[in-house]
C-alpha cells in the first residue's frame, strides 16, 4: 500500500469535518494484525485527553504540521513539552511505557504516524489522568 498526497488529504479533509476534529486511518494489514498501526489526522483544538500506555511505548512520526507533547507526572504536573514538526531537525518522537502524555495539535492539516505494541485496547479509566 502507498500512502499518497490525495489519501492523506482527504484524511485531513475527514478530520477538519469530523466534531472530533480528529480522524484515523488503520494501517495494518489485517484485524489479526497484533500491532497497533494508525495515521491520525488532527486539527487545532482537537482535546486529546492526559493519558498512559500501560503495556507499550508509543513511536510517533509527524508526517505533516505540528505537534506540541506534553509529559506530565502522577500528580498531573507538566514536566516537559516539546514542539515537533514534519521535515523538522527530529519529526520522530517515543513515549515512554506509562509516561503520562498528550498531544496538542499545532497547524492545521497536521497527520501522525503512531505506532504501539499489541492489539487495540482502549484505555481503562485509571490509564487517563483526572487532573482537576
Amino acid at each position: 500500500m502507498f500512502i499518497d498526497k490525495e489519501i492523506l488529504d482527504a484524511l485531513s479533509e475527514e478530520a477538519r469535518k469530523s466534531p472530533r476534529l480528529r480522524m484515523g486511518k488503520d494501517m495494518r494489514t489485517s484485524a489479526a494484525d497484533q500491532s497497533q498501526r494508525m495515521l491520525n489526522a488532527m486539527e487545532p483544538g482537537t482535546e486529546v485527553a492526559i493519558h498512559r500506555h500501560t503495556k507499550t511505548t508509543e513511536t510517533v512520526a509527524v508526517i505533516r504540521g505540528k505537534v506540541r507533547q506534553k509529559y506530565y507526572d502522577e500528580k498531573g504536573q507538566l514536566v516537559r513539552e516539546d514542539v515537533i514538526e514534519a521535515g523538522g531537525a527530529c519529526p520522530f518522537y517515543m513515549v515512554p511505557k506509562g509516561m503520562w502524555h498528550t498531544t496538542e495539535c499545532l497547524e492545521s492539516g497536521t497527520i501522525i504516524f503512531d505506532s504501539k505494541d499489541g492489539s487495540y485496547e482502549p484505555l481503562a479509566a485509571e490509564d487517563i489522568l483526572q487532573n482537576d
